[in-house]
């Protein structure tokens, strides 16, 4: 089944709907974080993922729960999984 929806990297949510509005950039962030500048960059390029540490970082600095992150982060990684799996799995009939 073809997605219908094109599919967000987490990094590309962290650009458009906090970082934009906020007027906040990328370098402000990482410093704010405590975290280098590139790591915030390739996680806005999409090249990078979200770990839980920067999970935990990016919710103090938003005031929001890491989970937030990690389950953008999860989510984005299982729908990658799905869109590419091509594998036959039988699921487990009970005896």
């Amino acid at each position: 089944m073809a997605r219908q929806v094109p599919l967000s990297h987490p990094g590309e949510i962290l650009l458009t709907e906090f970082l934009e509005p906020m007027g906040v950039s990328q370098y402000r962030l990482a410093k704010s974080i405590d975290v280098p500048a590139r790591r915030i960059n390739e996680i806005v390029k999409g090249q990078r993922a979200i770990t839980p540490d920067t999970a935990l970082r990016l919710g103090l600095f938003f005031n929001m729960t890491p989970e937030f992150w990690v389950n953008l982060q999860t989510h984005y990684e299982l729908a990658k999984a799905r869109d590419s799996f091509e594998g036959h799995v039988t699921p487990h009939q009970a005896a």
